[in-house]
């Protein structure tokens, strides 16, 4: 599977229709959608379609046809997402009717069309499922993980500190997490200690 870091954009033309996609990371989706209502207050449509994982590693789709012909946009979009492998991404189609009709077939072709335009010209780089991990290190340990944390080109990591140490929060990849256990589990006897486990984990515990 692949995901997108930023928001590409690609415009087409059919049957005198304009066309305009907006492929972006799904944490954009909310933000984006108010900006396009706000830039193309004059659009007859903007349909949608996004892909995504929850906090369960499932994963939640969702489109709209936003006054379009059931089943002859959302579903066509959320189709090409599916088909480039892409996730944690959602794609808006921006329509100017042209005057001239183009049917339930043709609305499917110019919608999954105007997405692959899109995916087409997208930089799409490898998904890997990253889950949260809640871990507790006493004081006196505190430099050793900030240590690990700096040599494994981890960041992002937040912090809350208590009166006994600081309880740390990360997203993992399963390969990041499975090397950071192997060289915290030699401090459990030390204070150390896993408070939220991530389900891609659940086994070793």
């Amino acid at each position: 599977m692949f995901c997108i870091e930023q928001i590409y954009s690609q415009k087409q033309e059919i049957k005198k229709s304009t066309f305009i996609s907006y492929l972006c990371p799904f944490y954009e989706f909310e933000h984006l959608h108010k900006q396009l209502k706000a830039e193309h207050p004059k659009a007859v449509h903007i349909v949608w379609a996004y892909r995504h994982y929850n906090k369960y590693l499932q994963i939640v789709e969702n489109l709209s046809d936003d006054g379009e012909p059931k089943g002859s946009s959302g579903a066509p979009s959320l189709d090409a997402l599916r088909g480039a492998g892409l996730i944690d991404a959602a794609v808006f189609i921006v329509r100017y009717f042209g005057g001239i009709k183009l049917g339930v077939g043709g609305l499917v072709r110019a919608y999954s069309s105007s997405v692959n335009l899109a995916i087409a010209n997208a930089e799409l780089i490898k998904f890997e499922i990253k889950d949260e991990c809640r871990f507790f290190v006493p004081f006196a340990l505190i430099s050793r993980f900030l240590h690990y944390f700096e040599k494994s080109n981890l960041s992002d990591i937040s912090k809350d500190f208590t009166l006994d140490g600081c309880e740390f929060e990360f997203k993992f990849t399963q390969n990041e997490f499975f090397d950071f256990w192997n060289f915290s589990k030699q401090f459990l006897q030390s204070g150390f200690s896993i408070l939220a486990v991530p389900l891609s984990a659940k086994n070793l515990f």
